[in-house]
């Protein structure tokens, strides 16, 4: 079964071509991150005219790629959610468009649900798992008993994880997106010389970086950004420290032996090399996708749609996008 893959929830513009759920036969990302840099963050307006712009165009290209016409897919899976409406509504408004014109199944995609999959693409998990869910948008913590099937045992409260790594850039003078950045110039300081808080939220499983990033920004004003590489690593530190923190617990709770890591900010060196080491240390499994699968992509959206319409889960053509759409809801 050869799936069109779409993800249109923020500012990547997503085509993907996968057979069977597992093998890519194209995947195209076209990046907005050119036209956000100069305002330190997405502007939705902007990423809505670029997706207009873009996606027609890219789903040529990922066919040509894969070397196949419309007439050679079995079915679209698009992401409805969570995310930005007006970005969520143009993927959903062409996936309706291709699914009634071509007469095959429509496939709405969890946004959450698809960064948990991106781990089944490479390798095969043994489930039951606790996943865990880290972008500019997302920090979740989902119990995975089967594909399909979840727990929400965790959310942010306030910032993600992303995005307070785009907020402290910003207040750093770094630039965006600030994930990279941020790794880039922690790996030159000392995370042990500038001690930020750690938001634990005890007796919880939720986050909440807002207290840490407003911990950086009084760091900042007190003692200026001379030390900027010990402010990075102290403060990447800390998000790893809750994250890892977090992870275990939330495993150590549901007696699960697999961990599961997804989400852009799953591409970060320090939280991999850090969620391995203390993975093992519990004599747990981590499962963890190749970088270009953390962040937002149509290879994922594609795989999960794969298992939904093979099990014969079908959406109609009066299919809404969902700003927050919570997983297992």
């Amino acid at each position: 079964m050869i799936i069109l893959g779409i993800e249109t929830s923020c500012d990547e513009t997503a085509v993907a071509v996968v057979e069977d759920g597992r093998k890519v036969r194209a995947s195209i990302i076209a990046s907005q991150v050119d036209i956000h840099r100069k305002f330190g963050g997405v502007v939705p307006e902007l990423a809505c005219r670029a997706h207009l712009e873009l996606l027609c165009p890219i789903i040529e290209e990922g066919l040509s790629e894969a070397g196949l016409t419309l007439s050679n897919i079995d079915g679209i899976a698009v992401t409805a959610g969570p995310g930005l409406i007006g970005a969520l509504l143009i993927g959903i408004s062409t996936a309706k468009a291709l699914s009634f014109s071509l007469d095959r199944p429509l496939a709405a995609i969890n946004h959450i649900e698809a960064h948990l999959y991106a781990n089944f693409i490479e390798e095969e998990p043994v489930l039951p798992a606790v996943g865990l869910v880290v972008s500019g948008g997302h920090s979740d913590l989902i119990y995975v008993e089967t594909i399909g099937k979840y727990e929400v045992l965790g959310r942010t409260r306030d910032d993600a994880a992303g995005e307070a790594f785009d907020k402290v850039a910003k207040m750093l003078g770094l630039g965006y997106p600030g994930g990279p950045v941020i790794e880039k110039i922690a790996r030159e300081g000392n995370p042990e010389k500038i001690s930020f808080p750690r938001p634990y939220l005890l007796g919880s499983l939720d986050f909440s970086f807002s207290g840490l990033k407003t911990a950086v920004l009084y760091h900042i004003r007190k003692y200026g950004c001379e030390d900027v590489e010990d402010i990075a690593a102290g403060f990447q530190a800390a998000t790893v420290d809750v994250l890892v923190k977090k992870t275990l617990m939330a495993a150590e709770a549901m007696g699960v032996k697999t961990i599961l890591l997804a989400g852009g900010v799953a591409r970060n060196t320090a939280l991999r090399l850090r969620m391995e080491q203390e993975a093992a240390n519990k004599g747990l499994s981590l499962f963890r996708p190749s970088p270009e699968l953390c962040t937002d992509n149509a290879v994922m959206v594609a795989g999960i749609g794969f298992v939904k319409l093979r099990e014969g889960e079908r959406s109609s053509l009066s299919l809404e996008a969902s700003s927050d759409w919570v997983l297992g809801c």
